[in-house]
């Protein structure tokens, strides 16, 4: 089972509440993101607050900005990828 983004909400200081499928939820951080390249239309705190989740469980704002709900649930839940994606594999690569 893939785990999904259900409900989100702008808070003060460019955080986010989140609520994914399996009932884990709680703050992302994001402050560290605004101003900065694609994210300086945060500095409209107005349009920050217009965040929604995407047709495709992306966690955007207006059509230009979105973030990787995987992502997302990572920073929130503290899980490696590994945990997450328990297929993940270590591939040596040789150069």
């Amino acid at each position: 089972m893939k785990v999904k983004p259900i409900e989100v909400k702008a808070l003060d200081n460019y955080k986010i509440w989140i609520k994914y499928s399996d009932g884990k939820k709680g703050e992302v951080d994001l402050s560290g993101y605004a101003g900065k390249g694609i994210f300086k239309s945060w500095k409209d705190y107005q349009f920050f607050k217009t965040v929604y989740i995407g047709d495709h469980g992306e966690i955007a704002w207006g059509k230009d900005i979105d973030l990787c709900p995987d992502s997302l649930y990572l920073k929130l839940t503290q899980l490696t990828p590994e945990q997450l994606f328990p297929n993940l594999k270590e591939e040596s690569v040789d150069a």
